[in-house]
C-alpha cells in the first residue's frame, strides 16, 4: 500500500489493538456507572418506604405508585440501554468500515497515479550545431595603464533541421518491480540537414537517447547509409562536413524501455516539414499536452496519433500517454458510514413514535440496518454504490415489514423505513444531498403529523 493511503485522521478503528482496549475501559466504566444510578434509584425507594413505616396507608400509595413507576423506568432503561448499545457498537463498526474504505480508496488512487505518473520517455529534437569564431575586447592593467586586449573565442550557433520524418512504435509491458506499466519503443527517423551558410562547412549532429530509459539498446546513428561512431562513450554528437547548398539526411534508430509515458521535446526550435506517427499497441492511449494529432486512427488493439506541421514551433513535449477512467465521487462511502448511527438514531425515532416496539423487534431493525450498510460498504466496490443501495433496499424495505404486529402497524414502518432510512442514505450517496435530505425530513414531519394529528395511527404504549 501506498504511503499517501492513509487512515482517517481522528476516527477510531477496532483493527488497531490500542483502540480496541480504549474502547473496552470506556464501555465498562459506562456500564459500571449506569448500574450504580439503577441501584441508588432502588435503594432510594426502599429508604423512603421505610421512613413510611409508621403510615401504613401512606407507605402502601406511595409503594405501588413507585414501584410501577420504577417497572416502567426498568423497562424504558432496557430501550435505551440497547439503543444506546447498538449506536455505539454500529458507531464503531462504521467507523472502523470506513477507515478500511478510505483505505482502499486511497491505495487505489495511488494505482492509478503510477500508470500516468512518474518517469517519462522523453526524446528531445537533434540539434545541428557548427562553431564560429567571435572577436571580443577585455581590458587589463599593465603597469598602471588601462590596456584593451582584442582576442576571439569559439561561439556555438545552431542551423534550423529541415525536415523530420519520425515513427515510434509503443508497446505497453508490466513492470518487473510490479510497481506501473513501462513502455517498450521503437524508434526510427529521418532528419534533413540543408547548409544555407556560405562560409561554414563544418557542423555537428547531436542527437541524445531519450530521457529516463531503463534499457538501451540498438542505437545508431546512419548518414546516408553509413553509420557514424561514436567518439567518446556516452557522447551522442557526431561531425560531419556539408558545403554549402548541399544537404544530407541522417537516420536515427534504437530500442528503449522505461516510461509510463512518451513525449518529442522540440526544445524551442522552430521545426520544419515535421511528421511525427506514434502507434500505440495498446488500450487507453491518448495524446498528451494537448497538442492534438492532425489524424487519429483506432484499430482494435492500437491507436495510430499523426502529427504533421510544415513550420511550427511548439513550446511543450507532445507525445503519448496511457490515460486512465477518471475515479470520481471519492470519500462518499466513508462518509456515510461516519454518519450511519444519527442515520439509525433517526430511523429508531421514527419506530418509536409510529409503531409499538419491542426490545426484540428493536435489535432486529438494529442488525437490518447496519448489515444492509455493511453490504452496501463491499458491493459499492464492484458497482455503482447508487444502484447498490436501491438493491439492498428492496430487502430493507421487505424485512421492515415484518417489523409490525398487524396491517397498519407493518405499513407504518414500511414508511417509516423509507423516509427514516432508505432515502437518508441514498441523500448521502448522490450529489445534491442537502435536497434528497431535506426531502426526507419533511416527509418524517409530515408522516408523524398525519398519524399523530389526524389519528391514522394510535400508539399502545402497553403493547410495547
Amino acid at each position: 500500500m501506498s504511503v499517501s493511503a492513509q487512515g482517517i485522521p481522528g476516527v477510531p478503528d477496532l483493527t488497531h489493538p490500542v483502540e480496541l482496549v480504549q474502547l473496552g475501559s470506556q464501555i465498562l466504566k459506562a456500564s459500571v456507572l449506569l448500574v450504580f444510578l439503577v441501584i441508588a434509584l432502588g435503594i432510594a425507594i426502599a429508604l423512603l418506604s421505610f421512613s413510611l413505616r409508621r403510615l401504613p396507608k401512606e407507605q402502601s400509595l406511595f409503594i405501588g405508585e413507585w414501584t410501577l413507576r420504577y417497572s416502567e423506568l426498568l423497562r424504558g432503561f432496557q430501550h435505551l440501554a440497547l439503543v444506546l448499545i447498538l449506536l455505539v457498537v454500529g458507531f464503531f463498526l462504521c467507523s472502523t468500515l470506513s477507515n478500511r474504505y478510505h483505505y482502499w480508496e486511497q491505495a487505489k488512487v495511488a494505482n492509478v497515479a503510477l500508470l500516468v505518473a512518474g518517469d517519462k520517455l522523453e526524446q528531445s529534437a537533434p540539434q545541428v550545431r557548427y562553431i564560429v569564431k567571435e572577436p571580443y575586447t577585455t581590458t587589463t592593467q599593465v603597469n598602471g595603464k588601462i590596456v584593451k586586449i582584442n582576442e576571439t573565442r569559439d561561439v556555438n550557433r545552431f542551423l534550423t533541421v529541415a525536415g523530420s520524418q519520425i515513427q515510434v512504435k509503443l508497446d505497453q509491458i508490466p513492470d518487473i518491480q510490479g510497481r506501473s506499466a513501462t513502455y517498450r519503443l521503437d524508434y526510427s527517423a529521418d532528419y534533413k540537414v540543408v547548409n544555407q551558410l556560405e562560409n561554414i562547412n563544418n557542423f555537428i549532429f547531436e542527437i541524445p537517447p531519450p530521457n529516463g530509459y531503463s534499457l538501451l539498446e540498438s542505437y545508431k546513428v546512419e548518414r546516408a547509409g553509413t553509420t557514424l561512431q561514436q567518439t567518446n562513450p556516452g557522447d551522442y554528437n557526431f561531425a560531419f562536413p556539408l558545403q554549402p547548398r548541399e544537404e544530407t539526411s541522417f537516420r536515427v534508430t534504437y530500442k528503449a524501455q522505461g516510461g509510463p509515458r512518451w513525449v518529442y521535446n522540440a526544445e524551442g526550435q522552430l521545426l520544419s516539414n515535421f511528421r511525427l506517427i506514434a502507434i500505440a499497441n495498446f488500450s487507453g492511449a491518448n495524446f498528451a499536452s494537448g497538442i492534438t494529432p492532425k489524424y487519429i486512427k483506432v484499430d482494435r488493439k492500437s491507436t495510430q496519433f499523426t502529427w504533421i506541421y510544415d513550420t511550427v514551433s511548439v513550446k511543450n513535449p507532445f507525445g503519448v500517454y496511457t490515460s486512465t477512467d477518471p475515479i470520481r465521487n471519492t470519500g462518499i462511502i466513508p462518509r456515510l458510514l461516519l454518519l450511519a448511527p444519527a442515520l439509525f438514531l433517526w430511523w429508531i425515532l421514527l419506530l418509536y413514535l409510529s409503531i409499538p416496539v419491542s426490545l426484540k423487534n428493536l435489535a432486529i431493525a438494529g442488525g437490518i440496518f447496519f448489515a444492509c450498510l455493511l453490504t452496501l460498504t463491499y458491493l459499492a466496490r464492484v458497482i455503482n454504490a447508487e444502484f447498490a443501495w436501491t438493491l439492498i433496499s428492496v430487502i430493507l424495505l421487505a424485512l421492515s415489514w415484518g417489523l409490525g404486529a398487524n396491517f397498519r402497524a407493518s405499513l407504518a414502518a414500511f414508511i417509516c423505513a423509507i423516509v427514516g432510512a432508505v432515502l437518508p442514505v441514498f441523500g448521502l450517496l448522490v450529489s445534491f444531498s442537502g435536497l434528497t435530505l431535506s426531502l426526507a425530513g419533511l416527509l418524517s414531519a409530515v408522516w408523524l403529523a398525519v398519524i399523530h394529528l389526524y389519528g391514522w395511527y394510535k400508539l399502545h404504549p402497553q403493547n410495547r
